[in-house]
């Protein structure tokens, strides 16, 4: 059992769970998962550790209600517990001195982003964040994202916050400002992966996308995070969570993505309808 230490909506989807876990707090690096249950009789998920203190011995989560379990997780409360929590899964990220490193996070990839910033601006990295939304109420963690980083750019899509426009466009802005970047690493929607880094291909920028949206058990056994990278078939959650984003196949990953949409429509459904029974 792991407590909740802390709850707290960030959006009406998007909240931010702290939880008890010293040997994960002590063991995390920047990239890396849990594995979660919400209840004795709920199915595992992954998230990605968004932050964590060795110290104190808890870590951070940030999710967004997008389906039955993390809608089951949104209604756990501080003092309550997580019945099932493993970690630290997942290859780390590669940590080292760069140079001038643009970190891109779109809606919840925004937290994930947050351990890699810190750990690249302790490496002595310049460290530019660029936090993309479609509005305002999807930029999340802009404070924290602040402190890790030495210069934030938030963009949205209908210009409620920031500059009008994609993350795409503010990366243009800074290879026309002249700003050598030496490596990008974006974490968002597949869609928007895909167009940075074809953009940063074109630039002839090292690139790499953290494609944790697509894990399932974690173990590398169900095969439904394989991708395609390159010439190979790839599990996301045993060979990554990160890749080349200029080698990913992120058309067949976004229709796998698709494949099991309906069913959880049903499983939700069924989850909402069930309660209402009960009302």
């Amino acid at each position: 059992m792991n407590k909740i230490l802390e709850k707290e909506f960030l959006t009406p989807q998007v909240f931010r769970m702290k939880v008890e876990a010293p040997a994960i707090a002590r063991k995390r690096k920047a990239g890396q998962f849990i594995i979660l249950r919400a209840s004795e009789s709920g199915e595992r998920i992954p998230l990605t550790i968004a932050d964590g203190d060795a110290d104190a011995g808890w870590i951070e989560l940030v999710v967004q209600a997008v389906g039955k379990t993390t809608a089951d997780l949104s209604r756990l409360e501080p003092g309550g517990n997580i019945p099932d929590l493993a970690g630290p899964l997942g290859r780390p990220t590669h940590i080292e001195k760069y140079g001038t490193v643009v970190m891109v996070g779109g809606g919840i990839g925004i937290a994930p982003s947050h351990p890699i910033a810190q750990a690249m601006k302790a490496a002595g990295n310049r460290v530019i964040s660029i936090l993309g939304g479609r509005t305002k109420d999807l930029v999340i963690m802009e404070q924290k994202m602040r402190a890790a980083s030495d210069e934030v750019i938030i963009t949205t899509d209908d210009g409620s916050y920031g500059t009008k426009g994609l993350v795409t466009d503010a990366i243009k802005k800074l290879v026309s400002d002249g700003v050598k970047i030496d490596l990008v690493i974006a974490i968002g929607p597949p869609v928007m992966m895909k167009f940075v880094s074809l953009l940063t291909k074109e630039y002839d920028i090292p690139t790499m996308v953290s494609l944790n949206t697509i894990m399932v058990d974690g173990t590398g056994m169900c095969g439904g995070c394989r991708v395609t990278v390159g010439n190979e078939s790839k599990f996301v959650c045993v060979d990554g969570p990160e890749f080349d984003g200029h080698l990913v196949n992120f058309d067949e990953m976004m229709q796998r993505l698709s494949m099991y949409r309906e069913h959880e429509k049903q499983s939700n459904d069924h989850a909402c309808k069930i309660g209402l029974d009960k009302q």
